[in-house]
């Protein structure tokens, strides 16, 4: 059996890389191996636990106030060490953060072949996203296997003469979600549904906010946590919920702002079973977040980006996402159409998704397989 060494470091990674493992712990041709670099390690943990699987190595790296590059240099030296010591067959990473590039160019110093899930996402701006950008490019000329998640990843890897081994197989993160909404069905009463004192999912429209981009610090978050109090204030059949990011960055910023309104809730992070029911029952989406843009269609929720652009374009040609950027006046035009427009909304919300159906990871465990 080929031992196949699936790395991630953060909340999103794990949600993707969950589905594809689960799979690969079915094949009779893989032996797959969980290393957890340590980026995010209290939301990790819970997604380990929901999925029901176990990290094998924790490289335990994170740190208070860590730069990019003692993080990117910690996560080389640390996987270069473990690869030598286990000896994997094949080195897998998923989408576009530090932990991803640094151990994609650990395995490529050992000669280890990288392959890269969420491949061929691309904004064309090297430092928008920051660094995400230039992380999944650099991976993208290590890797020896690419899994586009659309067709128009698919485009940008072969545009960028990455023409072997790459395959359109849909995103893993609507595998994860499908999983997850069914457990949810199916364990209503012993899953704990969002509480929140004082909202009302069905006596209030909730729209649904998060935001955490590095390129959005300071002032964007500023304007942006001004808006949403200028939503609410005119809409009063509405709510807020806002799932407060960890970074200090983030939260010294709109906390200020928001703090103390009636109908707008801060919340610490929830798991992932809770967001998922938290976008369930949402009216509306603001977010900048890149999983959010890819989950909400299978939900039937309005997805406004906030952000000037997006690697994740294939929503906003779709029409299930609308890019607003960061300037005040355009957030709260579109959004005061979508909570006044029951046309607008129902176009947006009745789109197909685009980033796939469910069954990426049993497509890409054969491709493997054959290779």
């Amino acid at each position: 059996m080929k031992k196949i060494a699936l790395v991630f470091g953060t909340r999103p990674e794990v949600i993707k890389i969950a589905p594809l493992y689960l799979e690969l712990k079915k094949s009779k041709k893989f032996k797959p191996i969980l290393i957890n670099t340590g980026q995010h390690k209290e939301m990790v943990a819970g997604m380990l636990a929901w999925f029901g699987i176990k990290e094998d190595y924790n490289l335990k790296l994170m740190q208070k106030n860590q730069t990019l590059e003692s993080i990117t240099a910690r996560v080389i030296e640390s996987t270069s060490e473990l690869f030598r010591k286990i000896k994997p067959d094949i080195v897998l990473v998923e989408g576009d953060t530090v932990s991803v590039m640094a151990a994609s160019i650990a395995a490529f110093y050992l000669k280890i072949p990288v392959v890269h899930l969420e491949a061929g996402l691309r904004t064309e701006e090297i430092y928008n996203p920051f660094p995400e950008e230039m992380a999944r490019r650099i991976v993208s000329r290590i890797a020896s296997v690419h899994l586009a998640p659309t067709d128009r990843a698919f485009t940008n890897l072969k545009k960028e003469n990455i023409s072997k081994s790459v395959f359109n197989t849909g995103n893993t993160v609507i595998d994860a979600l499908f999983y997850t909404t069914t457990q949810i069905s199916r364990k209503y009463n012993k899953i704990a549904p969002m509480y929140v004192p004082g909202l009302d999912f069905d006596k209030s429209r909730v729209i649904l906010v998060t935001m955490h981009r590095r390129e959005n610090f300071g002032k964007s978050h500023r304007d942006i946590a001004k808006t949403l109090v200028k939503i609410v204030d005119k809409f009063p059949d509405t709510a807020i919920l806002l799932p407060l990011h960890l970074n200090p960055n983030v939260r010294s910023v709109i906390q200020p702002i928001l703090k103390g309104h009636k109908r707008i809730f801060l919340i610490e992070p929830p798991g992932y079973v809770p967001f998922v029911y938290a976008m369930q029952n949402s009216y509306l989406i603001l977010t900048d977040s890149g999983g959010v843009q890819e989950e909400a269609p299978s939900l039937g929720k309005p997805v406004l980006v906030l952000r000037t652009n997006t690697e994740r374009p294939e929503g906003v040609s779709a029409g299930s996402a609308k890019l607003v950027g960061v300037n005040p006046e355009i957030i709260f035009k579109e959004a005061s159409k979508l909570l006044t427009n029951k046309k607008a909304y129902n176009k947006m919300a009745k789109t197909k998704n685009p980033y796939g159906d469910g069954k990426a990871s049993k497509r890409i465990v054969k491709i493997l397989e054959k290779l």
